[in-house]
């Protein structure tokens, strides 16, 4: 793609993640990908070089093409394809410049740029928009086989061409383009994994593998090439997971003493299983004209085994506080307390998959024309089960004495008297009187007849694209002048709803039938000991339960789609000129946006006791005028200074963006005459939501030295001028009947939906630098550092008079760092990577999302590898890698302090092994 080719190729504010990609690289002269050798430095005689290879000539290329670059970016690429060492591109842009990721169940899966939330990154594939598979906009980069990219470019500032623009930054990933390659190649990779935490469930494993190939080749003439991938990944995690219920106050406002309320003590295994297929065919009928077709495939299993005790607070005869430091009770006994064994199983399942068509074509007249057609489609299955056995149904059976005591390595320990893995004592059903499908609203929500409980999410995402652009290049200041126009058009589909799960001999409870018995789960981590463990999946098949829908309204409220169509037109100047001495680069810009967005969803109240559900078609259309320049000052040969301005804009979250509304009512206050306390109540979504937009601006003073050496500052501050909260407005229910004989006083509620509030700013600023240590003496040759700090504030309001707002995924501080060697054919590195507290996506009841404080984490990785050149076997690298070597927790906790911890995940240690052969 002529047009975009520049931005492509645009270089890294930091070689930080070019140099993890290039960490197996062999110790000879190596094809770069574009057919041509990687700076061979010639010393003495014209036959003898000195040849800069693996990590140092990587980061030589980065700086050169920083160097040459119109935007402000950050780049990784690969030193080859199958060359980029992590299991997923999330890991690898973990550890650029103001960039960071939350771990979900061990594993880096979503990207925050510059302290935004995921939701506002904007990801495509070769310059096309990807949809994701999670039920927002946020791409899940774990579905992306690191193997089969051949690097990935974020934009922090865009220009008029970048279509698919965000306020946080737009990620291209991007694949091979097989005649960039000169002759073919065949690439191998094997990898064997494990995780030190062991088998933490008997019939899960703790071993994985990893296996990629790729060949690239093209015919005799050049004209046309062709390259295929395949990539699986077996992974192993084995988590160790507390969950407290929250926190109460048992002593004063003004001398505190917060009990922990319950707790849930987990072991947790997954097998994720991903396969990975690319294929790419490119053309080149004549010189200038090139055509290309391709084509990316990812297949995503996440099996998931979790075993464990719910320690009901609730059911506590009485709790005894032993020991309160800052507030919080750090011992406690829960007298006489119930718990209730929880063995479940999820299955989540997600395709990913994009095509595209590309063709560029130059006239002799200097007219380049690019057009460009594009379809990708995401769609995911969650199932989440849970299966319940007691000691006796309804809180009957035998109970403990439990005493807690905060702190250790897990959070937490605890002491008990109770054999929790006794099948004589533990059954199937319900010990805790969790409501089920006999409650009626005259029985409460307590009731005993809920043995297990289903969660299930779908979500499928689409999108088209079309695009034209044309490119004239002039003799001039003005070097070149593009003009273009794009249109797509995305739909998303969501559906969540739950059942109950109850014996079919309900209310008997039913032993667990000895075909399905495993072998005890292990909870002394947190000194608890066995926990009663059965084959759920078995158990379920085996049809011992009937479901019941827990709430047919929440089912319809949850069942929606979004639509939006977006044309975008474009025009934009480049510069090149001389401004007395100082060398002026750049480009300048506009785009017009118009979308015209929807959503169908439903309406739900209940009318004399029956449910009422009506079906809403809801959109707004809207324009939008983005300009934006990009300036590059040369003020000295080794000196540049780039200024970046621009209106950009990120689309709401669509899950906010629904039509579904739901509307509930209170009979406990129909006496009520004060609004705040009506009965009448609702929630929901807002089709009209328009984006948040902002005024960017970006400063970055580059300065070079030596060979690959660099020191870059870059500021940046964002000005938002809308923010998206939930606000409530007053909602007439005339004509809604109450259930019950009492008919309310009030006629109007509130009702919460996302509105677009006052906005605020983000501002910050990024260090980074890359200093190979032999510029200061040739001692250290092979040594080296990359590294990036990122600083970040923000002040974002809801409105003009409330008070600041934390953003979702904004760390203070993120620091990346690694300490290399790369000589004679052996590399070594250790990596470190920070990032301060932030709000945290986790998952609630029901399957939805909430946010709640992580605390700060530091991760570290480190890598060993050796190219066997030098031993014979020309190709051959092999490598061992230690993620997680410090096994970090990954902690949430409740009112902003992090004594008073809600989870409380640690995931262990992955080692792996393995070998690249090129051929």
């Amino acid at each position: 793609m002529a047009i975009r080719s520049k931005l492509v190729a645009t270089a890294s504010t930091s070689a930080f993640a070019i140099a993890l990609g290039t960490l197996a690289a062999p110790a000879y002269a190596q094809d770069n990908g574009e057919g041509e050798e990687n700076n061979p430095t010639s010393v003495g005689q014209e036959d003898e070089v000195i040849v800069v290879t693996g990590i140092r000539a990587s980061i030589d290329s980065s700086v050169a093409k920083k160097r040459a670059s119109t935007s402000i970016v950050e780049v990784v690429t690969a030193e080859d394809i199958g060359k980029l060492p992590d299991s997923s591109i999330a890991e690898t842009l973990s550890r650029l410049p103001g960039l960071a990721t939350q771990r979900f169940d061990g594993r880096a899966s979503k990207l925050s740029v510059r302290g935004l939330s995921p939701d506002f990154t904007t990801t495509t594939l070769n310059g096309r928009e990807m949809v994701s598979s999670d039920n927002n906009r946020a791409v899940e980069f774990d579905q992306f086989p690191a193997e089969l990219l051949s690097g990935a470019t974020i934009y922090k500032t865009p220009d008029a061409e970048l279509t698919s623009q965000a306020i946080g930054g737009t990620v291209d990933l991007q694949t091979v383009r097989p005649l960039n390659y000169t002759g073919d190649r065949f690439i191998v990779g094997v990898r064997g994994e494990i995780n030190d935490n062991g088998k933490l469930n008997p019939e899960t494993d703790d071993k994985g593998y990893r296996v990629n190939v790729a060949y690239i080749d093209q015919n005799a003439a050049g004209t046309v090439g062709w390259s295929l991938g395949y990539a699986r990944m077996v992974q192993p995690i084995q988590e160790q997971y507390i969950h407290t219920w929250g926190y109460s106050n048992l002593g004063t406002e003004e001398d505190p003493a917060f009990f922990i309320d319950g707790i849930k003590p987990y072991v947790k295994s997954n097998e994720l299983t991903r396969d990975g297929l690319m294929g790419t065919l490119q053309l080149e009928p004549k010189p200038g004209w090139t055509i290309a077709f391709d084509a990316f495939y990812s297949k995503f299993a996440d099996d998931q085994t979790l075993r464990g005790q719910e320690i009901a607070g609730y059911t506590a005869a009485s709790r005894d506080i032993l020991e309160v430091e800052g507030g919080v009770v750090t011992q406690g006994r829960w007298n006489g307390i119930r718990t209730m064994s929880r063995n479940d199983f999820s299955d989540r399942d997600s395709d990913n998959f994009a095509i595209g068509a590309n063709g560029t074509f130059e006239f002799d007249n200097g007219w380049t024309l690019e057009l460009d057609a594009s379809h990708s489609f995401a769609n995911r299955t969650y199932q989440a089960y849970e299966t319940y056995s007691t000691s006796g149904r309804g809180q009957t059976g035998p109970s403990d004495d439990i005493t807690y005591t905060l702190g250790g390595s897990n959070g937490l320990t605890i002491t008990s008297g109770l054999d929790y893995a006794d099948p004589a004592v533990w059954e199937l059903g319900d010990n805790l009187g969790w409501g089920g499908g006999y409650c009626f609203p005259e029985f409460g929500w307590q009731c005993d007849s809920q043995d297990g409980f289903v969660n299930e999410e779908t979500s499928d995402d689409s999108l088209t694209a079309f695009k034209a652009a044309a490119r004239k290049e002039l003799e001039s200041a003005i070097s070149g002048v593009s003009v273009g126009a794009k249109y797509s058009f995305r739909e998303k589909e969501h559906t969540r709803f739950g059942q109950f799960l109850t014996l079919r001999i309900y209310p008997d409870t039913l032993p667990i039938p000895a075909e399905f018995l495993l072998p005890a789960t292990d909870l002394d981590f947190l000194g608890l000991g066995g926990s009663i463990s059965y084959d759920a999946r078995g158990i379920v098949d085996s049809g011992v339960y009937f479901t019941t829908v827990e709430n047919e309204r929440n089912r319809l409220s949850d069942d929606w789609s979004v639509d939006e169509a977006v044309f975008n037109a474009f025009a934009m100047a480049d510069l090149d000129m001389d401004l007395g001495g100082i060398y002026l680069t750049g480009n300048f810009g506009v785009q017009a946006v118009h979308t015209d967005q929807s959503s169908l969803g439903y309406a739900t109240t209940e009318s004399g006791g029956e449910l009422i559900a009506q079906q809403i078609n809801k959109g707004d259309e809207y324009w939008d005028i983005l300009p934006s320049t990009n300036l590059i000052f040369e003020v000295a040969d080794n000196t540049k200074v780039r200024f970046g301005a621009a209106r950009v804009l990120a689309r709401a979250p669509m899950d906010k963006m629904n039509a579904s509304r739901r509307f509930d009512y209170n009979a406990a206050n129909a006496d009520e005459t004060d609004i705040l306390q009506s009965p009448w109540s609702g929630s929901g979504g807002n089709p009209n939501l328009r984006p948040w937009r902002a005024w960017q601006f970006d400063l970055s003073l580059e300065q070079y030295f030596g060979s690959g050496g660099y020191v870059a500052i870059a500021p940046f501050y964002k000005k938002l001028l809308n923010y998206t909260y939930d606000e409530l407005t007053v909602q007439d229910f005339s004509g809604v009947v109450a259930p019950g004989p009492v008919q309310p006083i009030l006629t109007q509620g509130l009702v919460s939906t996302p509105a677009n509030g006052e906005g605020g700013k983000i501002y910050g600023i990024e260090f980074s630098a890359s200093v190979p240590f032999d510029t200061f003496t040739e001692a250290l040759d092979g040594f080296g550092f990359i590294g990036s700090a990122s600083l970040t504030r923000s002040e974002v309001r809801k409105t003009a008079d409330s008070d600041p707002e934390q953003l979702p995924g904004l760390s203070r501080e993120v620091i990346n760092g690694t300490l290399y060697y790369d000589k004679g054919g052996f590399g070594a590195r250790v990596s470190a990577r920070h990032r301060s507290a932030f709000l945290a996506e986790s998952f609630a009841i029901g399957l939805s999302r909430q946010t709640t404080q992580a605390k700060g984490e530091t991760i570290i990785d480190a890598q060993l590898s050796y190219d066997l050149t030098n031993a014979g076997i020309e190709g051959l690298t092999v490598y061992l890698q230690g993620s997680n070597l410090t096994d970090e927790p990954f902690i949430q906790y409740y009112n902003d302090d992090p004594t008073q911890f809600r989870h409380w995940h640690t995931y262990g240690r992955n080692f792996l092994a393995g070998a690249t052969f090129k051929f």
